[in-house]
C-alpha cells in the first residue's frame, strides 16, 4: 500500500524532506535580520525620500534605496544575534532565534552577516551614491561595534547612544535623493534618537529579569519604575518638541503639523501615564508605552510622506 501510494503521488520522501528542511533554513537565516526591525526601515526611509524630493521620487531609486537599507540593517541583526548568542540562550524572549536553537551554525551567521555588509555597500554604491553607500557601512559599524561590543553590556545608557544606528536610515534615504545632507534630515536624526530610549526603555522594564539574570544593564532593568518612567516622560517631550522643529526647517504644512501635535500629545499622554502608575505602585503597563511609541513614530513618518504631495 505505502509503494503504491508512493508510486501513484509521484511524490519523493527524500525530496519533501529536502524541501521541508531548505524551507526551515531559509526562514532561520530570514530571522537573523529581525524582520520586524526592517520595518522600521521602510517608515523612515521612504517619506524622507519623499521630503527630499518634494514629491515622488524615482520609484527605481525608491526601490534600490530600501534594498540596500534592508540588506544593511540585516546585516547589523545578524552580526548583533552572533555577537549575543551566549546571552541570548538565557533570555526568554530571544530563545528561539536561530543561533540559539542551531538551525543556524555561529559560522554560517557570521558569514551571512559579512556577505549582506559587503552587499548592501555595492548595491548602494552602484544604485545610489557614495554617501548613501557610506552612510550604510556607518550604521552597520555603529551598531555592531559601538552598541553591541562596547555600550549593550558596560551602560546603562547604551540604548540611548547605540540608538544612533537606527537613526541613520533618514540620513541615507535623503541623501540617496540629493546625493547630500541639510538640516531637515538631521532633525530627523535627533527625532529617531530621542525616541530610541522611551520605545525601548519600557521593553526592558517588561523583561527587567531576563536583562539582570544575563548582567545586562538595560536602564529598565537597573532602576525602579518611577526613575525609568521619568525618563521616558523627559525623552518623549524631548522627541515632540524636536518633531515640531521641522515645521519651519522643511517648511512642513498643516497635515504635518497637526500629526505632529495630537500624535505626540497622545505619546506624552501614555509617557506619563507609565509614570504615574509607577509612582503609585500599580502596574505600570510598560508594553502599552512600547506600542505607542512605534504607532506614533509610524504616523509621524506617514505624514512627512503625505505632506510635500498636498498643495497646503
Amino acid at each position: 500500500m505505502d509503494i503504491t501510494t508512493t508510486v501513484g503521488t509521484g511524490a519523493s520522501p527524500v525530496r519533501h524532506e529536502q524541501s521541508r528542511t531548505f524551507g526551515r533554513t531559509l526562514r532561520a537565516y530570514i530571522a537573523l535580520t529581525k524582520p520586524r526591525v526592517l520595518e522600521l526601515l521602510l517608515v523612515t526611509t521612504v517619506p524622507v525620500m519623499i521630503l527630499a524630493q518634494g514629491g515622488l521620487p524615482n520609484l527605481w531609486l525608491v526601490l534600490a534605496t530600501v534594498i540596500g537599507g534592508s540588506l544593511s540593517a540585516g546585516s547589523a541583526a545578524a552580526f548583533n544575534m552572533y555577537l549575543d548568542r551566549d546571552i541570548d540562550a538565557h533570555m526568554q524572549r530571544t530563545v528561539n532565534r536561530p543561533l540559539v536553537t542551531g538551525e543556524v551554525s555561529p559560522r554560517g551567521a557570521l558569514v551571512f552577516a559579512w556577505t549582506l555588509a559587503v552587499a548592501s555597500t555595492i548595491w548602494l554604491l552602484v544604485t545610489t551614491n557614495w554617501l548613501a553607500a557610506a552612510l550604510s557601512a556607518g550604521a552597520i559599524f555603529f551598531y555592531v561595534v559601538i552598541y553591541t561590543m562596547i555600550l549593550k553590556r558596560r551602560t546603562e545608557q547604551n540604548i540611548v547612544w547605540g540608538g544612533i544606528a537606527g537613526c541613520f536610515p533618514v540620513l541615507i534615504g535623503w541623501s540617496a535623493v540629493t546625493g547630500s545632507l541639510a538640516w531637515p534630515p538631521v532633525i530627523l536624526f535627533a527625532l529617531v534618537f530621542l525616541w530610541t530610549p522611551p520605545h525601548y526603555w519600557p521593553l526592558s522594564m517588561k523583561y527587567k529579569e531576563q536583562y539582570e539574570n544575563v548582567h545586562v544593564p538595560m536602564l529598565g532593568a537597573t532602576r525602579d519604575g518611577s526613575q525609568v518612567g521619568l525618563q521616558v516622560i523627559l525623552y518623549a517631550w524631548a522627541t515632540v518638541v524636536c518633531s515640531l522643529l521641522l515645521i519651519p526647517v522643511a517648511g512642513m504644512g498643516l497635515v504635518y503639523t497637526v500629526s505632529a501635535l495630537v500624535f505626540g500629545g497622545w505619546f506624552i499622554y501614555e509617557s506619563h501615564r507609565l509614570y504615574n502608575r509607577a509612582v503609585r505602585g500599580t502596574e505600570p503597563r510598560p508594553m502599552r508605552v512600547f506600542h505607542a511609541s512605534i504607532t506614533y513614530l509610524t504616523l509621524i513618518f506617514v505624514a512627512i510622506a503625505i505632506d510635500p504631495l498636498l498643495p497646503f
